[in-house]
């Protein structure tokens, strides 16, 4: 049974909870974006990308990004001007004093997503084949699916506890 965008699940499959993309720390993005601007002024949009480049597999989103730049704007901790049409971000002194409070901390202290993705591949081809299971199968094997899935759980986190 296959939806509307070629999944049973419709255009977010594979979007449930646990398997979002991934995000940083609460908290961490006005650091994050503050590192940045450190480095000159820029509009949200580079931001982003910046974000990205140096955070392979992650992306934040507009909707964390702006209302994140106005909050430090309204601290004082940025200030902002429009540039050929577009709202161009500058750190503060202020903005620079909060960065040396919180002390030392690059990028690469940040997971890396990357790695989330390499495991994410294979979960969605299981994703798939229980989905298949699930509509398809009778009662005995659904169970079974279910034993197996519990199962595979388990394990996962056995290994994390070993780490």
């Amino acid at each position: 049974m296959r939806g509307r965008y070629g999944y049973g699940f419709g255009r977010g499959f594979g979007r449930w909870p646990g398997c979002e993309t991934p995000r940083v720390r609460r908290g961490d993005m006005k650091y994050l974006l503050l590192e940045i601007l450190k480095e000159g002024p820029q509009h949200g949009y580079e931001m982003i990308m910046e974000l990205e480049k140096r955070h392979r597999g992650y992306r934040p989103s507009p909707g964390s990004v702006y209302p994140t730049l106005q909050m430090l704007e309204e601290g004082g901790f940025v200030t902002s001007e429009e540039i050929d049409g577009k709202k161009v971000y500058t750190i503060t002194e202020a903005g620079l004093d909060l960065l040396k409070e919180r002390g030392e901390r690059s990028f690469e202290d940040v997971p890396d997503f990357g790695n989330a993705f390499e495991v994410w591949k294979p979960l969605g081809k299981l994703a798939s084949a229980v989905t298949e299971g699930a509509v398809s199968a009778d009662e005995k094997s659904r169970e079974r699916i279910i034993e197996i899935l519990n199962k595979a759980r388990k394990e996962v986190y056995s290994v994390l506890a070993e780490s």
